[in-house]
């Protein structure tokens, strides 16, 4: 005679399969890039002439597929770049209108929050990537010029409003203190710079 099978009981499967997925869900994190937080210019209107900018205004930022920086012609470190990118965009007194002719030229701007008429740098700092480089160093070249605009930011803010430029809360001051130093990166598309 044989003897009979015992039947599993199968009726909670589905519950504690239904627990097993849920904790899952709440405890799995999920990594998101959050990118690179900058403005986009709007599209440049359909017949638009070539602005002509001159050869003293621009701060060459070149990076290769080997990660190497050349910084207006001369080879450079990522360390030297904030350094390099806030010499040049200062350019010297605001009071004056003279530059060096090393530096860019200066524009005359009227902002009455910073005193009347003071004199902003013309420098554009020009970034252009191999296809080749890495995402860890376009990063860190973004970082690094995104610290020298904001450094000059804040010692601008500290000079008129003795505190740092994060700290303003008045919309007339943050205005005033981006009109006197814009964000002036333009980045190039990538393209084959080469590099050994």
């Amino acid at each position: 005679m044989a003897r009979p099978v015992n039947e599993i009981n199968a009726g909670s499967m589905a519950d504690i399969a239904f627990l097993l997925l849920i904790f899952f869900l709440v405890t799995t994190t999920m990594d998101t890039d959050t990118g690179i937080t900058r403005k986009l210019p709007p599209p440049p209107p359909e017949e638009m002439e070539d602005i002509k900018v001159k050869e003293r205004n621009i701060f060459k930022v070149l990076v290769n597929k080997n990660d190497r920086l050349l910084l207006n012609g001369k080879p450079g470190d990522i360390s030297m770049l904030k350094i390099g990118a806030k010499e040049f965009l200062q350019s010297g007194n605001l009071n004056s209108p003279v530059s060096t002719l090393d530096m860019p030229e200066k524009r005359e701007v009227d902002i009455p929050l910073l005193g009347g008429t003071i004199y902003i740098s013309k420098g554009i700092i020009s970034l252009k990537n191999d296809r080749g480089t890495s995402y860890d160093m376009y990063i860190q070249v973004q970082n690094e010029l995104a610290a020298a605009i904001r450094e000059l930011r804040d010692d601008l803010s500290n000079q008129f409003f003795q505190m740092n430029f994060e700290q303003l809360s008045d919309d007339e001051k943050i205005k005033a203190i981006q009109k006197a130093v814009p964000v002036a990166i333009s980045e190039a598309e990538p393209e084959d710079i080469g590099g050994k």
